[in-house]
């Protein structure tokens, strides 16, 4: 009886923490502004309330919608929410991650700080659905396999602390061969799912630039935009410098140059020929070069770091601010590691995949939306409770910020990342791994310190 009344409480917690949040952040007027209104007769902040603290209350959209009898709609009123295609569910995020950042993340750190945009995409599985719109079959590079499914291409905003997605690409396949699903030709042309839906069939590398240059249009402000190396190509660095400075990691691609002084070099060309470091150091050393597209030159600089998995083997991170310091452009680069964990936590504890079979492609934007949006709400809740700054008053005054990702967590990220791609290699035994990390994990605590609980 007891354990059932501390879960009812902790359930009422919830809600009340929900409802608060979008008091605070007004967020029903966002819902208004991006056309999802009334839903025959219900108020859609009700219905979001109920869908968006299904995960917090351990059910499903089945459990918690369908057979509660207790809402007040039922659950016809709930699909018709979600898959409307006149509601602008990128409008809603962006002006939600906008008002949270200007009124709540500014006023807990300095000026001077770095805020980074992040760029990356994960694979959304859908291998039982059959008649999904746009259903696809996907490659999935972390696996190196093929899916049935959708890529979602992310950006999001990150002061090095906390992390908020600010806009999304549902991707499906931009070969008709691929797809198993077409677009529905019932589809109102003039509406913003429609468009949704000309954007699942894009190249993902067409959508970048117009996504990036949203974001910042809306106001979301970032010194830098970070990325892995599958997007690190001239055709896409060069035009985002014009609005917004790269760092980002770089392949030893045979067909990408750079430049010094009009003679050309591979990556692994150009590591050859620069002067390193003597010693241990885990920065090996860094060269400025020009990179060139379609006739336009830019000057950027590549710090070469030392894989400490493979003493013949290194990592290359660019960036188009000369300016920083080798250490600088790692440190910051670590800041990339935050959206590994978004994908994460969207996918195991926020529902993503299981929480709702939808076949409407509408409806499977708007249930990724929602789910973003439970990860934004805990990103406030988790800076909340652990930033002293959050109280107010005098505390304000005497608390210093929370610390920034130094060189060494960043290097330690970096490195684990490069550990999971070892993980995926078929040609070697999971006992050889295991046997390598541990080794690994020895020698940096030793120097270091450090402890790589994610590795």
């Amino acid at each position: 009886m007891q354990n059932y009344e501390n879960i009812s409480n902790e359930k009422n917690l919830i809600s009340k923490k929900i409802d608060s949040f979008f008091k605070n952040f007004s967020i029903y007027k966002f819902l208004y502004t991006a056309n999802i209104k009334k839903i025959k007769g219900y108020n859609v902040k009700d219905v979001m309330i109920k869908i968006a603290e299904l995960p917090f209350k351990h059910k499903n959209f089945y459990q918690g919608i369908v057979e509660d009898k207790n809402i007040e709609f039922n659950k016809n009123v709930a699909y018709d929410f979600l898959n409307n295609c006149n509601h602008n569910w990128r409008k809603f995020l962006l002006n939600i991650v906008l008002i949270i950042i200007n009124t709540f993340f500014k006023t807990l750190k300095k000026e001077t700080r770095e805020d980074v945009i992040i760029l990356d995409d994960t694979s959304h599985p859908r291998n039982r659905s059959k008649k999904v719109e746009l259903l696809a079959k996907i490659h999935d590079h972390v696996t190196n396999k093929f899916l049935n499914g959708f890529r979602i291409l992310s950006l999001c905003w990150s002061d090095g602390n906390s992390l908020l997605p600010i806009d999304f690409a549902l991707l499906s396949s931009n070969k008709a061969e691929n797809r198993y699903q077409e677009i529905n030709d019932k589809i109102d042309k003039r509406s913003c799912g429609y468009q949704r839906r000309k954007e699942a069939i894009s190249k993902s590398t067409d959508l970048i630039l117009p996504m990036v240059k949203r974001a910042l249009r809306y106001g979301i402000k970032a010194k830098y935009i970070l990325f892995d190396s599958w997007y690190s190509f001239p055709s896409l660095i060069i035009p985002l410098k014009s609005m917004i400075d790269v760092i980002c990691m770089v392949k030893k691609m045979p067909k990408v140059y750079y430049y010094i002084e009009n003679q050309s070099f591979t990556l692994c060309q150009l590591y050859r020929e620069i002067k390193k470091r003597r010693g241990k150091a885990n920065i090996k050393g860094s060269q400025l070069v020009q990179i060139r597209n379609e006739g336009q030159d830019l000057e950027v600089k590549i710090v070469f770091v030392k894989n400490r998995n493979k003493k013949s083997d290194w990592l290359a991170i660019l960036s188009t601010d000369i300016t920083l310091s080798d250490e600088e452009i790692v440190r910051i680069y670590g800041k990339r590691w935050d959206i590994e964990v978004f994908f994460k936590m969207i996918k195991q504890c926020l529902n993503l995949n299981k929480e709702v079979s939808l076949r409407n492609f509408d409806g499977i934007i708007a249930h990724t939306t929602i789910v973003m949006f439970r990860y934004v709400f805990l990103s406030v809740e988790q800076r909340n409770s652990t930033d002293g700054k959050t109280f107010g008053g005098m505390f304000r005054e005497v608390i210093e910020e929370m610390e920034d990702i130094t060189v060494l967590e960043a290097l330690n990220r970096i490195l684990i990342l490069a550990f999971e791609k070892i993980r995926e290699l078929d040609d070697i035994s999971k006992e050889k791994i295991d046997e390598i990390l541990d080794i690994f994990m020895g020698v940096v605590m030793k120097e270091y310190g450090l402890i790589c609980s994610a590795a």
